[in-house]
């Protein structure tokens, strides 16, 4: 259990928490959530001592052990692997132990813990993890300097993860994670055995992947119960309650201020007006619950729609040194309307296509025909580090406004959503949501006819990438996604083109599907790996002998089909109880009242927890051989 007491803490003189009192049960999956700027950082960085708050505590199990990913990304000549497997010390000072020990039972004593903690099966588990976030078997034995900042930031997310510590505390993991390293990340947390305290601003991350919404608002803590679409539901239900009790206070308070108007100088009635006077003036009153606003982004649209269009390639291909294509055969039309999302993983080429839609980039061979008079508007991530730092938001847009007078490009900035404190800031000094803000502003200023944007959502909480997709879906011309938030290309994109194996082709189905054909593939490649180790049938087999093998081939499908039912059915039950669990632990007031009750309960819900872990590798396994069993019988 994790209790934050009455913290207060202050910065620069500005209060981030105030009294702030929370309670997160041993187990859960966390999501911190709340504005940027309010804190959310900095209450990790208490949790994890680096900090000491003004006032109050923060108190968890003895011994625990807490884990955060390193901010300095590791880039020696260190193997991946090998750094992946050092972050557990305990089994680095064994195994090192165990190579100098002497004394009979000192070594038998290693080897015991070693085994206790897995430490022989830990290079599958690190070379699992370095898979899951996209390092296949070559690149785990590459060294970490060969490999840039964003790809060693993944390192340093695969050595906190092996390490199980019992508080994990993760800070925005998928800004530097592909949707592929998403989706991997979101189940690996799910199944997770201890507790997570994470910070994002991934819709989908924190409806899949959480079990509990810690807000931070107005330097105050609550704890919801739920993902967060059931976070934003009930806070919009007691908004709208809170709203509906002070409506109905202020009606009292003014009647009882009427009365006492009327009758505090009439001696009849005034011991009645003096008695409502006092009750007056001992009425707490009721806060309205009103959201901070989030200025809207702004797209401008084309004065003019081209025909379509507006973009065809014919088998071309595309690539930055001569005889190396990255992406060949494309034969692909894009449309004036088109809101297209591009899928795959990093690596694999979208930003080099959208370069290429662009026009940044030219062909390599085959042909790109697009309109002459086209003009593009391009948001990449790294471009944040481009804006000039000495530049205010004033002096680029003026540079784009070089006839306009003051007035006019301050009014144009407000619009952007840049007010008179933020006009002539430099942009060294905004923060990473304004730096996007800015750009999203100079992308669109021409009226382009295509938007292109790559990975746009990185610096936005979850309000603001609400009020992006508000802009993306009232812009009329066509729109180039490329996201790790799946929500935004839910939301956003009504097509979707898959970037794999050196090609760009359209992808059937929407996001649902495309995270079943991620599953599918990593089965395949494992039942493929497999595969390799099992003869099949022979060419010079018998019509009958074949018969006979495919009978037995059906008779294994209908053990394991009756198992992973069985399974299913299995994890229905422990989700179930996991959510009546949920329920009761969500009331504060159990622990005041009964807390032996609440640490029983707390306890359960973490033995089921790891029991419906057990049942969902249980199930992967079987279905793992169900397939392979179905592929074999052809």
């Amino acid at each position: 259990m994790l209790h934050i007491n009455d913290l207060t803490y202050r910065i620069e003189g500005r209060v981030l928490l105030d009294h702030a009192t929370a309670g997160i049960p041993t187990g859960h999956k966390v999501g911190l959530v709340g504005r940027n700027g309010t804190g959310k950082t900095t209450l990790l960085r208490l949790m994890m001592g680096e900090i000491a708050a003004d006032d109050g505590s923060i108190s968890m199990s003895r011994n625990s052990r807490i884990g955060t990913v390193a901010q300095e990304a590791p880039g020696d000549d260190h193997s991946l692997i090998d750094t992946v497997l050092a972050a557990d010390k305990r089994r680095a000072g064994l195994l090192a132990e165990a190579e100098t020990a002497q004394d009979p039972h000192r070594i038998a004593e290693i080897q015991i813990e070693l085994s206790d903690i897995g430490a022989h099966s830990a290079p599958a588990r690190a070379a699992t993890i370095l898979a899951g976030l996209g390092f296949d078997d070559a690149q785990q034995q590459r060294s970490c300097s060969e490999f840039s900042g964003g790809w060693r930031m993944r390192v340093a997310l695969a050595s906190v993860l092996f390490t199980e510590p019992d508080f994990l505390l993760l800070d925005e993991p998928t800004n530097y994670l592909d949707l592929e390293g998403t989706i991997w990340l979101e189940n690996y947390l799910r199944t997770y055995p201890y507790t997570v305290i994470i910070v994002s601003h991934d819709r989908d991350l924190l409806n899949k992947a959480v079990d509990g919404i810690l807000h931070l608002e107005n330097c105050k803590l609550t704890f919801y119960t739920g993902g967060y679409d059931r976070f934003e539901r009930t806070r919009r239900e007691q908004q709208a309650l809170q709203l509906k009790l002070k409506k109905k206070q202020d009606d009292a308070r003014r009647h009882m201020q009427d009365y006492v108007d009327r009758f505090r100088y009439k001696a009849s009635k005034a011991r009645q007006a003096q008695s409502r006077l006092k009750a007056l003036s001992k009425m707490e009153p009721v806060a309205a619950m009103v959201d901070d606003h989030v200025v809207p982004f702004r797209f401008t649209s084309p004065e003019k729609m081209m025909n379509p269009p507006l973009i065809r390639f014919e088998d071309a291909a595309v690539g930055y040194v001569p005889g190396q294509d990255v992406l060949r055969d494309i034969s692909l039309r894009l449309d004036p309307d088109d809101r297209i999302g591009l899928l795959g993983a990093n690596g694999n080429g979208k930003s080099t296509f959208a370069k290429l839609l662009a026009g940044r980039l030219e062909t390599s061979s085959g042909h790109r025909f697009a309109h002459k008079k086209m003009t593009v508007g391009y948001f990449a991530q790294h471009q944040l580090d481009e804006l000039n730092p000495a530049d205010s938001p004033y002096d680029h847009i003026r540079s784009l406004m070089p006839t306009a007078t003051e007035a006019q490009v301050r009014t144009k900035l407000g619009s952007l959503g840049f007010g008179v404190d933020k006009v002539a800031t430099k942009a060294a000094n905004l923060s990473g949501g304004e730096k996007a803000r800015l750009l999203f502003a100079l992308a669109s200023f021409h009226s382009p006819h295509l938007l292109i944007l790559d990975e746009p959502t990185n610096h936005l909480d979850v309000d603001s990438r609400q009020a992006l997709i508000h802009a993306i879906n009232d812009y009329d011309g066509a729109v180039i996604l490329i996201s790790h938030d799946r929500h935004l290309i839910e939301t956003s994109a009504d097509r979707l083109w898959l970037v794999d194996g050196g090609g760009v082709s359209p992808f059937e189905g929407d996001m649902d599907d495309y995270r079943r054909f991620l599953l599918d593939e990593r089965r395949k490649s494992s039942a493929g790996l497999r595969a390799l180790q099992s003869p099949g049938a022979m060419p010079s087999e018998t019509k009958q002998e074949k018969r006979r093998r495919m009978a037995e081939q059906r008779a294994r499908l209908s053990p394991l089909k009756k198992k992973i039912g069985s399974v299913e059915k299995m994890m229905a039950k422990l989700e179930g109880e996991i959510a009546l669990l949920d329920d009761k632990l969500g009331d504060k007031s159990l622990y005041e009242n009964d807390p032996e009750t609440a640490a029983q309960l707390a306890k359960q819900h973490g033995e089921l927890k790891k029991s419906l872990a057990e049942q969902e590798a249980i199930w992967i396994e079987s279905t793992d051989a169900y397939e392979e069993a179905r592929s074999a019988q052809g």
